[in-house]
């Protein structure tokens, strides 16, 4: 099998997983206008409870499912007691209070796990490898590929398709527009960051089988969600698919053709999609 085509199929592979972890980011901001930097750290709590319900003997599908929601109400409770009192402030308050959030996370996970990494075997179901003539490919890589575009169609549906996409679509003009026609402002935004968070923690959950987990993953993360998210425009969830995939693919071709360069070029492509387009692919002005 040529080592390209795997390698592009490595990044689309990438690039899925890319996309749930900064699907949320780019909803969350298109919304609230909030800057979270806390958002890796949910992708490293969604990590690290795969980590601790595996190992505890729970099957892996049950992970998939209260990972999410776990981390899900903890933003929700978050939220609400801390980040609705600063959404009026100034974007570097937004960047100092979910930074300060995301450290103290990062050492809870320290003083609890460690701070040494961790594997998490894929389920028994996913171990192994697909083959087909000269094409071989690992399972669980595979199912992660799928879920991504699972996940891609749902929420595109939901957002398209649905009164609470109307609303987010709504806010993400105007959130006062969208409070003045009567409806709870303060539980849609609660709402949305506890889905966002969630999507994140997915990410986290479907990351530990491929990269194991350690107590830094989450700092590396949202690296990885903002350049997406800026490449594909913020606030797009379009934007956040084509910028996931685009980052995945750099990365994993890169890695064959300059190794060393890999992450660099991630950035650099950044760099170049800016120059080009300020607001991203398919971010508005």
């Amino acid at each position: 099998m040529n080592v390209y085509l795997l390698q592009l199929v490595n990044g689309i592979g990438l690039g899925m997983l890319y996309f749930v972890l900064a699907v949320g980011l780019s909803i969350i901001f298109g919304l609230l206008r909030f800057v979270n930097f806390a958002h890796g750290a949910f992708f490293l709590l969604g990590a690290y409870g795969c980590y601790q319900l595996v190992g505890a003997g729970l099957n892996f599908w049950w992970t998939l499912v209260l990972g999410p929601l776990a981390v899900g109400l903890f933003a929700w409770l978050a939220e609400a007691l801390l980040f609705r009192r600063v959404y009026h402030l100034p974007h570097e308050l937004h960047i100092l209070i979910t930074v300060g959030l995301a450290l103290v996370l990062q050492e809870a996970v320290i003083l609890y796990w460690g701070p040494h990494g961790n594997n998490v075997p894929p389920p028994e179901l996913l171990q192994g490898v697909v083959v087909a003539g000269d094409f071989v490919y690992p399972k669980y890589r595979l199912f992660v590929i799928g879920l991504g575009v699972a996940m891609a169609a749902v929420l595109g549906a939901v957002l398209e398709g649905t009164r609470l996409g109307a609303i987010v679509r709504a806010g993400s003009e105007s959130a006062e527009m969208v409070s003045l026609l009567g409806l709870n402002i303060r539980r849609i935004f609660s709402l949305v960051f506890a889905l966002g968070a969630a999507t994140a923690a997915l990410a986290g959950v479907l990351a530990a089988p491929i990269r194991g987990v350690d107590p830094f993953m989450g700092v590396e993360a949202l690296g990885i969600a903002f350049v997406a998210v800026v490449v594909g425009g913020m606030g797009s969830f379009t934007g956040a698919l084509v910028g996931g995939l685009l980052v995945g693919i750099v990365q994993s071709m890169m890695s064959t053709l300059w190794p060393p360069g890999a992450n660099l070029m991630i950035y650099v492509a950044m760099a170049l999609v800016l120059l080009l387009r300020p607001n991203g692919l398919l971010g508005r002005a």
